[in-house]
């Protein structure tokens, strides 16, 4: 059990000025993925880059965050939260400069890592302090419902956001708002933000990090570059056995460990391990939509960034006005209609997108993503509560942080193998059969959404929630609930 060491600063901490501090991290995190995005045609023509470099520019960042998430989690806890939020907040900044100082694609990509290290060590970590900073369930519940509104915001203002500045200043422009607003929280934290750990703190686990990075790294590489050198080629092949040996490895070293990174007991509950492939899946088709949909607006229908951008607020409306009400719904009627109702909305979207041509009506497309945007807005609330489902609350908050690792997992997958199609079929960003060359990545997406909808269904079962039943008896139940974590209203948690 993992309890609260109280703060160490004498409780200088304003709660509302904590969650502010937060907030920021959020904000530029969200605004600067979607803003990438926006960016993707300006960069590839700048830098000359092709599709795999695009996609590296986008997974550089993501595979980042998936593969140390947990790692900063745990180190937060073990060293302290403030320390590890400030010492993300001044990595991601500093990434970001170096970013838009990039001389070349290379470069670029490996600043973009480093933004995603520091990024790891933001969310996850500010989710800690903001539990610690309203003790209250009802203020907590309030706090993190903010929360989850400034992703709904970041994520509808960041393409608009984004556009402009590509639009007015060059794709460099994008990083450089994360400088001010980096700066702003870092004094900010220092100054607001109090001191805490937790009292008994997991040990670290090197060889199981080491294993998770090897998993993604050798899986999403051998993806993007496969396209380009052959997937039938000895290194590509070799990567993918790599990572099929890692994946087999990871559990059989983690079932020794008293205290493991990734616990092999949870996914003998058929909720959770529902809950993790959706997060995965769901994830997906974001940024698997995200990607093609950019390349499609400015390089076949020829928009700027900008038009591109607002063209896109439609779908971010519609993941802003369903995530709420996938919770009232998740709560009344439990996970299984959103997750259904997510699944099928998603898939009619794709659907509607396999015919994509140069001259589809804008009324299909706005169509398409307004009906993606509520599939998507409808599938978060669910995901954590079917992670979470039978648990004892002391798992609560390792549960819903790996389904979280999950959605960033997704986020790596969906570009990784929606970019590969493009580019196996096109080779180039600019080609002018993109449109028809994207239809497979639409029908991917399509049956992506058929699976969440499956899922939804098998999950939800008595049988299903029996065997969450049966995992929470290796556990051990958790006498102070009010000090476990709790899942955010992005299915992320806090400890």
């Amino acid at each position: 059990m993992t309890t609260q060491k109280p703060p160490t600063d004498g409780g200088r901490g304003r709660p509302g000025l904590v969650l502010a501090v937060c907030c920021l991290s959020l904000l530029i995190t969200a605004l600067d993925t979607t803003a990438v995005n926006v960016a993707l045609p300006a960069v590839g023509r700048d830098l000359r880059a092709s599709v795999s470099g695009l996609q590296w520019t986008v997974d550089g960042y993501t595979l980042a965050v998936a593969a140390f998430m947990m790692l900063a989690g745990s180190t937060a806890d073990r060293i302290g939260r403030r320390r590890v939020f400030q010492a993300g907040l001044a990595l991601f900044t500093a990434g970001s400069l170096a970013c838009s100082l990039a001389p070349g694609l290379g470069w670029l990509i490996a600043f973009r890592v480093a933004q995603g290290l520091g990024a790891s060590m933001l969310n996850p970590v500010a989710l800690s302090i903001i539990t610690h900073a309203f003790p209250d369930p009802r203020e907590r519940a309030r706090a993190i419902g903010l929360w989850g509104t400034t992703v709904g915001l970041s994520l509808a203002a960041g393409p608009v956001v984004g556009g402009l500045l590509v639009a007015s200043a060059g794709w460099r422009s994008i990083f450089w708002i994360n400088i001010p607003i980096g700066v702003a929280a870092l004094v900010l934290a220092a100054v607001f933000v109090p001191e805490s750990r937790a009292a008994s703190a997991r040990r670290p686990d090197p060889v199981g990090q080491a294993l998770v990075v090897t998993i993604l790294a050798s899986l999403i590489f051998a993806i993007i570059e496969g396209s380009r050198r052959g997937y039938g080629s000895t290194p590509i092949i070799a990567l993918f056995v790599l990572s099929a040996v890692a994946v087999a490895a990871l559990p059989r070293y983690e079932r020794r460990r008293e205290q493991p990174l990734v616990d092999p007991v949870f996914f003998r509950s058929v909720p959770f391990t529902g809950a993790f492939v959706v997060a995965v899946t769901a994830f997906l088709v974001l940024s698997g939509f995200l990607f093609l949909n950019t390349l499609y607006l400015q390089e076949v229908r020829g928009y700027s960034a900008l038009h591109a951008g607002l063209l896109t607020v439609p779908m971010a409306v519609g993941i802003a006005i369903a995530s709420p009400l996938s919770g009232r719904l998740t709560a009344a009627r439990g996970p299984r209609p959103p997750l259904v109702a997510s699944g099928l909305l998603i898939a009619v979207a794709a659907l509607v997108l396999t015919t994509l041509t140069a001259t589809t009506p804008w009324a299909v497309l706005l169509t398409a993503y307004v009906l993606l945007g509520i599939g998507f807005g409808l599938v978060n609330a669910p995901i954590t509560t079917t992670a979470v489902a039978g648990m004892p609350r002391a798992q609560a908050g390792v549960s819903a942080a790996i389904t979280t690792t999950g959605r960033q997992i997704g986020n790596n997958l969906g570009v990784a193998v929606l970019g590969s199609i493009i580019a196996a079929r096109t080779g180039s960003p600019h080609h002018a059969a993109l449109a028809t060359a994207s239809h497979p990545g639409w029908w991917l997406l399509a049956a992506s959404g058929l699976l969440i909808a499956a899922i939804g269904l098998a999950t939800t079962t008595p049988r299903a929630k029996a065997t969450a039943t049966q995992v929470a008896t290796h556990f051990p139940t958790d006498p102070t609930p009010a000090l476990t974590r709790v899942p955010s209203a992005d299915g992320s948690a806090a400890a």
